[in-house]
């Protein structure tokens, strides 16, 4: 993330957890922005809204600070579980460097801190109000569970039961299956690299960036078996190497069917091997918080080969979700792939997984995709196959369809053969 990105990100949430008018703006500063910033570390100063005339007066800063101290610890403690470079968090009163501060240094044994069951709710409010791609339908939620919170429908919950029914309200107002509370994975010690346990290799990579078989069938047709969509920054070797292994074949199948979701880059690096150029708008995403709106087209280049004037069957379960429906969704607007199976999750915002404690996470959806093709998304109602058969169905209907395919056209007799024989095995499956 941009360092403009993060301070404005910061900067909502920063203000969706004091009362209204109480701060002015939040600024993130960096090693040579101030000679406190140590290299590697971030400075998060909030300046206050002082009474006037009150500017340079370290009595009304402190005065704030009484007022406020529970939110203050709060913030830090959060900045310590979620961006443990801000070591420093400062309130100043006025913009220039020597107005009156308080500084908040980072204590590492507050990401560890456990939170009272009132503490979880309130500070996934926050994070709701300040992050949730609809601003109206997260005011409503959150006067609703407010309401709920003090009727003492919380009270007494243990973390799984207390995230379970949280997820369960804001779903009854926002109907959005990206927004919930979950388990956050243990993690490991701040200041240390993990451990990649006794015999494994330090770059093990155990979900293969998704890709969990990618192969050759009888009558040359390919096949991928992707469970995530990973960003190309880190998987991009991975997806080429994939793509190079089935570049062959005269017909495609790329199975969906427990594909969670991933990153939109992704989807476009995927999505850019079935088209010739950079001409294909695939998807924009629309950013609520600023306004802006960002393309995704067809990249200009892909390492390796790519997979033109060739079908292409994706196969699809009501588990594809998220960015597995980001693919379904662009080929099939684009008519460049054709959806065999069921309807899927319904899930179409970019979601950012946030700390509430060092044990849960809330996952707020903040920004939402626009087809360039629809006009509109998957959003509730998931994307509706082309051909509708039960999930398990899926594959032996793809591959029916590829084989006969490979047999309209010239092939070399030996394809042909195997194809016959493909074909004829799925055929007796079927009886």
């Amino acid at each position: 993330m941009e360092r403009a990105e993060m301070e404005r990100m910061i900067d909502r949430e920063v203000k969706a957890r004091f009362p209204a008018g109480t701060v002015r703006r939040v600024a993130l500063l960096r090693h040579g922005d101030d000679p406190v910033i140590e290299p590697g570390e971030l400075l998060v100063r909030v300046f206050i809204e002082a009474p006037d005339g009150q500017e340079d007066d370290q009595r009304s800063l402190d005065a704030w600070a009484q007022a406020h101290q529970v939110v203050m610890k709060r913030l830090r403690r959060e900045l310590s579980l979620r961006l443990p470079p801000a070591r420093l968090l400062e309130f100043a009163v006025g913009d220039a460097g020597a107005t009156p501060r308080i500084t908040m240094p980072d204590d590492p044994a507050l990401a560890d801190e456990a939170l009272s069951g009132r503490e979880i709710v309130e500070t996934a409010l926050g994070l709701l109000r300040a992050g949730y791609v609809f601003p109206d339908r997260a005011g409503l939620a959150a006067a609703a569970i407010e309401a709920r919170l003090a009727a003492g429908e919380y009270d007494n919950l243990a973390e799984a039961a207390l995230a379970e029914r949280l997820t369960s309200h804001l779903y009854e107002v926002c109907a959005d299956k990206h927004l919930r509370i979950r388990a956050m994975p243990p993690h490991p010690t701040r200041h240390e690299p993990p451990d990649p346990g006794p015999g494994r290799p330090e770059r093990a990579r155990p979900g293969n960036y998704g890709i969990y078989r990618a192969e050759r069938l009888d009558g040359n047709v390919g096949y991928l078996d992707l469970r995530a969509v990973a960003d190309p920054q880190h998987a991009g070797p991975v997806i080429a190497a994939a793509m190079e292994l089935v570049s062959g074949t005269y017909a495609l199948i790329i199975d969906l069917r427990r594909n969670g979701g991933g990153s939109p880059d992704g989807v476009v690096f995927w999505c850019s091997y079935l088209f010739p150029d950079a001409a294909t708008h695939l998807n924009d995403i629309f950013h609520t918080d600023t306004g802006e709106t960002r393309q995704f087209w067809s990249l200009a280049y892909v390492p390796g080969s790519r997979y033109l004037d060739r079908p292409v069957y994706l196969l699809t379960s009501s588990e594809t979700f998220s960015g597995g429906e980001d693919f379904c969704y662009t080929l099939q607007a684009q008519g460049r792939a054709e959806l065999i199976g069921e309807t899927t999750g319904g899930g179409a915002h970019p979601t950012r997984t946030v700390p509430i404690s060092s044990t849960l996470a809330i996952s707020v959806p903040y920004a939402r995709s626009v087809n360039p093709v629809t006009g509109t998304n998957w959003e509730g109602t998931g994307v509706v196959p082309d051909v509708a058969v039960p999930a398990a169905a899926a594959y032996n209907v793809a591959y029916g369809k590829a084989l006969r395919h490979v047999l309209s056209i010239t092939v070399p007799p030996p394809v042909a053969d195997e194809a016959r024989a493909a074909l004829t095995g799925l055929s007796a499956e079927q009886d």
